[in-house]
């Protein structure tokens, strides 16, 4: 028979020990691979970046960091994925900025992106740069919308995806610009690109590591979507410089647990900011027009906030919504 004090005890157990439990898993993570999810296809910027990461972390940690692609609708698959997941550490999510944007883009959505998420860090932020085919005739910001009012909304503008950041910004370039083109989206940045090197698509807003292309005479770059030039590309005009007053989009991509991850989420913030003070990783994500920046969780929630709020302004002045 349990005396008062037996049975207080023993009820005292049983309530905290999910918590010691936790406390204890915690104190060992991670004690096995962990899985980053990138919400869009192998092969395009946002999948080399969260890899190039991965292989960092991969070294801080002592436990291998494996990228897993889940693309499709907009990165919403991806992110549901991960919002869905177990909160113990060992699924995380490479969010780009259309975590801020789908809230308003969409009619519903899976998940919650600022409750259904703990957030780690900041990773990078970048602008993208407009890239057209060789056998365009526009060789400026001008000449495409000149090219463009001249086909009356005939000329193909590719994208990543339906949501996706470089989309978003191509969005807000033809209204700015008061021109219309026919959006593509594609499964990834690789295949969009793929396409437009042939002229099969006229026009696609791509990050900086698509410059290499550029570089090596295969597309033209006409200008980048930044508040300024990039150290990258210094002879890039912004397209703000090159017609179209006040136009600035910066992306970013930072990393996301789901909601309700322990305290391990200090061990990989310390891990991630860590990573981004290597300077082979800071120099590729130069190269590539990518600014290194790490951020506390708190800091990356309130910036997550208020991008979100930005691009619903945006959002409700376009009308582009998507079911």
């Amino acid at each position: 028979m349990l005396t008062r004090r037996r049975l207080i005890a023993v009820s005292a157990a049983t309530v905290f020990a999910p918590h010691v439990l936790r406390v204890a898993r915690a104190a060992s993570w991670p004690d096995r691979p962990v899985h980053l999810i990138v919400p869009i296809a192998a092969g395009g910027p946002t999948d080399t970046n969260a890899r190039l990461l991965a292989d960092q972390l991969s070294n801080i940690l002592g436990q291998q960091v494996v990228v897993d692609n889940k693309p499709g609708a907009g990165t919403n698959i991806g992110s549901a994925f991960v919002a869905h997941a177990d909160a113990d550490g060992y699924t995380l999510l490479f969010g780009t900025s259309s975590l801020a944007a789908n809230t308003a883009l969409y009619r519903s959505l899976d998940y919650d992106p600022e409750t259904d998420f703990t957030p780690v860090s900041l990773v990078a932020k970048f602008p993208f740069f407009v890239f057209v085919p060789n056998s365009s005739p526009a060789k400026t910001i001008k000449e495409l919308i000149a090219y463009a009012n001249e086909r009356d909304g005939k000329l193909i503008i590719a994208s990543p995806g339906t949501g996706s950041g470089p989309h978003l910004a191509e969005v807000l370039f033809m209204q700015m610009a008061k021109i219309q083109m026919t959006h593509a989206p594609y499964r990834g940045a690789a295949p969009a690109f793929i396409d437009l090197i042939p002229g099969r698509v006229h026009c696609y807003f791509g990050s900086g590591e698509l410059l290499t292309y550029s570089r090596s005479g295969q597309v033209r770059v006409l200008a980048s979507t930044g508040v300024k030039r990039s150290p990258a590309a210094p002879d890039v005009p912004t397209i703000t410089e090159s017609g179209v007053p006040g136009y600035v989009v910066e992306s970013w991509q930072a990393v996301f647990a789901p909601a309700k991850t322990p305290q391990i989420v200090r061990t990989l913030n310390a891990a991630v900011v860590k990573a981004l003070t290597d300077k082979a990783t800071v120099e590729k994500l130069t190269n590539t027009a990518y600014t290194a920046e790490s951020s506390s969780p708190e800091a990356l929630a309130k910036f997550l906030k208020t991008d979100t709020q930005q691009w619903e302004s945006v959002i409700k002045t376009t009308g582009l919504k998507i079911d």
